[in-house]
């Protein structure tokens, strides 16, 4: 007889404290154990978990108002921009940016820079930021400009938003030219000396549920270290039908807008980012419980990292090019191993994200839902998947 469960009946279980939780490494033994019907019977509910550099972040703040009032048509933080066209004292700090006096702004390969990543690991960390902002001034908010410090505690409102996190797969850089160069993916070494991934495989929260059957818009999560929501599905999502057998797609494929309040997050589940000769970024932490429905689900969530393969793209060529540059296809198995064989060479690999992170993110949150202090949320609506034969629009300038 096939398994079935509903969102409902779960949360009664956790309510009660009888829920079964597992995480995605603990369920792939417990599933060759005792078999996919007899697992999908027994667990409740299987927890995931990534943290690496996702740059598509940032946070929408909420100054409050000064006397006399203002709209503020300029804001710096710590000397970092942030997006003041919203309204009077609202802004928003993106992960990525830099001060206008950053080396990395003016040096090739530059220097380790400071970003709004860092800005905001510092606010949520309490520490003191300089807020400057200037205003063209108005009848209704005379005042011009304003220097001040400011914590987290001082904002009406601090919102992290981030447009695109928790990437379904993700490429392996490499650099095949004669000279080092300096990506989002790290430095790359000349002539193949090292090749680099961001993922954390069997772990990462939609290797576990390649076809979105259970994360959607409204799935609460663990984010930063507090609680948060998928808003959206993230931009640049691009359902692929270049799957493995299990489901598992070859390339980047989804990804997840997510949304959560600042003041619960903490500094060890969002750190600034200073990525060499190129930028800033921000590490966030996500974890996404699986409600284990029925069969079919549990089964998406013993996927094992000798499962996952990943595209190895030459950095070199394939991003100032807007070519492909694939150089074929590797599993997760032998990135962790420390060395993948390309074009005959052997070849060292290193993470930017950190599996050790992520399993401690997917133990928090199954301590969590066993404590009865996380229950699950039903999607509101489903994220576009492979039918809905979503596809990215690029353009088409040479």
């Amino acid at each position: 007889m096939a398994i079935t469960k509903t969102y409902e009946e779960i949360n009664e279980k956790i309510r009660k404290g009888k829920a079964v939780v597992v995480t995605a490494e603990e369920i792939i033994d417990l599933a060759a154990q005792e078999g996919i019907s007899k697992a999908a019977a027994k667990v409740d509910v299987v927890t995931t978990g990534t943290f690496g550099p996702m740059c598509s972040s940032g946070a929408f703040l909420n100054f409050g108002h000064s006397k006399p009032k203002m709209k503020m048509q300029k804001v710096w933080l710590n000397g970092v921009s942030a997006y003041a066209g919203i309204a009077a004292v609202d802004a928003y700090i993106g992960a990525t940016e830099l001060p206008e006096d950053d080396p990395c702004n003016k040096v090739h390969p530059g220097a380790f820079p400071y970003g709004g990543g860092h800005v905001i690991e510092d606010l949520v960390s309490g520490k003191p930021v300089r807020l400057e902002t200037t205003a063209y001034g108005t009848d209704c908010y005379p005042r011009k400009k304003l220097e001040t410090t400011i914590t987290i505690d001082d904002l009406n409102y601090a919102l992290l938003f981030n447009p695109r996190n928790a990437y379904q797969n993700y490429n392996v850089g490499i650099n095949i030219s004669n000279k080092t160069i300096y990506t989002y993916m790290g430095v790359l070494k000349p002539n193949m000396g090292n090749a680099n991934y961001s993922s954390a495989g069997q772990l990462s929260p939609l290797m576990n549920d390649p076809y979105y059957r259970t994360i959607g818009i409204g799935t609460r999560i663990f984010l930063g270290g507090g609680i948060g929501y998928v808003a959206w599905h993230g931009t640049q999502h691009s359902p692929s039908e270049e799957r493995t057998e299990k489901g598992v797609p070859t390339g980047g494929a989804g990804t997840l807008a997510l949304m959560g309040d600042l003041k619960q997050m903490s500094p060890e589940w969002l750190r600034g980012v200073s990525l060499l000769g190129y930028g800033a970024s921000l590490a966030v932490g996500v974890g996404i419980p699986i409600p284990i429905l029925n069969e079919e689900i549990l089964a998406y969530t013993t996927v094992r990292d000798e499962d996952i393969f990943a595209p190895v793209v030459d950095y070199s060529t394939a991003y100032p090019n807007a070519e492909p540059g694939n150089l074929g296809l590797v599993s997760y198995a032998e990135l962790k191993s420390g060395m993948i064989r390309i074009q005959e060479k052997e070849v060292k690999t290193a993470s930017l994200s950190s599996y050790f992170k992520a399993k401690q993110i997917a133990e928090t949150l199954k301590e969590w839902i066993q404590k009865g202090q996380f229950f699950l949320t039903q999607p509101v609506q489903k994220l576009p998947s492979v039918e809905e034969n979503i596809s990215l629009k690029r353009l088409e300038i040479k």
